[in-house]
């Protein structure tokens, strides 16, 4: 009887294993995903940053007034 044991202890060990690793894997995907998010947002951000400053050199502009004839 003393196989039988040794095998089970085996299965076991592997399962552990196997659990450990699809932990492990789910894991880095996730981390993963959450990169991909945080570079869009950023991307996002930076856009958003040089569309103000492209309004804001244009504001400088000397000679550009609303329809009431106030500077912008």
């Amino acid at each position: 009887m003393p196989s039988v044991s040794r095998h089970i202890s085996r299965l076991g060990a592997l399962a552990a294993c196997s659990l450990l690793l699809l932990g492990v894997a789910s894991g880095c995907s996730t981390t993963q995903e959450k990169a991909e998010k945080q570079q869009a947002q950023s991307k996002h951000i930076l856009e958003a940053r040089a569309e103000r400053q492209k309004h804001k050199h244009d504001k400088d502009k000397p000679g550009k007034q609303d329809e009431k004839g106030n500077q912008r």
